[in-house]
């Protein structure tokens, strides 16, 4: 083996080991006074010798790491550091470091897939152009990673929301109906709905926590809405805001909002099952009916080839 092919997996040798000497700096343990300061700027971090909050190996290095990583790609302006607060509260992620970690994570699984794509690539093409592009490759897909996943977990959440406020409405109804405070009757339908609607019980428990700690009903309802990012819930939180500046019925108004949810997804599934017979097409054709075919034509082909053949 020539000293060209060895460039390669020195190249990739020297990228490994650069990365190994980041994850063991930045996972090194720290003194007690860096631990107490960052305890005083984040109160939460007081909790995390707990059993249930131990976190360590990678998960512990990105939050150490996350600050410096996600750096390059903080957000310039405040319209776009709100709109990447919103797109991971819609995916269910409302921590206040929730946008660091998730563009620290961007830039890790950049560097990452660069790494994997540039060792596979020096080493099957050498420094040639489709050597440097597998780079590139590797590093844009490990970039757009998060994102995609981020989609797909916001997606998900949202259908999950859709589908369960119907029935957390029809709750809150019968305990608003019963004599119970708006506040009282969210905190009631999260503890009774928790297992089967964990997404809506969520957004009831943050809502409550914070009309607990002193903020305006109508922010509150707002922010739910914005937070939850399904329009069946910003219409809900809209409805909820007017019946409290106006002081008409909670109930009536639940009641009709629910009413019309439920509408809307019977319809949606009426208009699914309208689709079946269309999508079904398909698979008949590229699948079903060549088999039918041959079941019913192969005898009869059968026959007349050996009649063709006895002639």
């Amino acid at each position: 083996m020539d000293l060209i092919q060895l460039i390669p997996w020195a190249i990739f040798g020297a990228m490994t080991i650069g990365a190994w000497v980041l994850i063991g700096y930045f996972t090194s343990k720290s003194s007690r006074a860096s631990e107490r300061l960052d305890e005083l700027r984040d109160p939460t971090l007081r909790n995390r010798d707990a059993p249930g909050n131990k976190s360590g190996g990678v998960g512990a290095m990105l939050e150490k790491a996350a600050p410096t990583l996600s750096k390059a790609l903080e957000p310039k302006t405040e319209l776009e550091a709100s709109e990447l607060k919103v797109r991971l509260a819609n995916a269910g992620y409302n921590s206040p470091n929730a946008p660091q970690i998730f563009l620290a994570l961007k830039v890790a699984l950049g560097l990452g897939g660069a790494m994997i794509g540039g060792g596979y690539g020096l080493a099957s093409w050498g420094m040639t152009q489709n050597g440097l592009t597998s780079i590139v490759i590797g590093g844009g897909i490990g970039f757009y990673l998060p994102e995609t996943a981020m989609f797909f977990i916001r997606r998900a959440r949202q259908e999950k929301i859709f589908l369960c406020l119907p029935d957390a409405l029809d709750l809150l109804v019968v305990c608003v109906e019963a004599g119970l405070g708006l506040d009282t009757a969210m905190r009631r339908v999260s503890e009774e709905l928790l297992d089967s609607a964990p997404d809506v019980c969520g957004e009831f428990n943050m809502a409550n926590m914070q009309l607990q700690m002193g903020r305006p009903r109508r922010d509150v309802l707002h922010d739910m809405g914005v937070r939850s990012g399904v329009d069946d819930m910003k219409s809900l939180a809209a409805v909820l805001i007017q019946t409290d500046k106006f002081g008409s019925s909670i109930a009536q108004a639940l009641q009709v909002q629910s009413d019309s949810m439920r509408v809307k997804r019977r319809q949606l599934a009426e208009e699914k099952a309208q689709q079946t017979a269309v999508k079904m097409i398909f698979p008949l054709v590229l699948f079903i009916f060549p088999g039918i075919f041959v079941v019913l034509v192969g005898p009869a082909a059968l026959m007349m080839i050996n009649g063709l053949l006895a002639n």
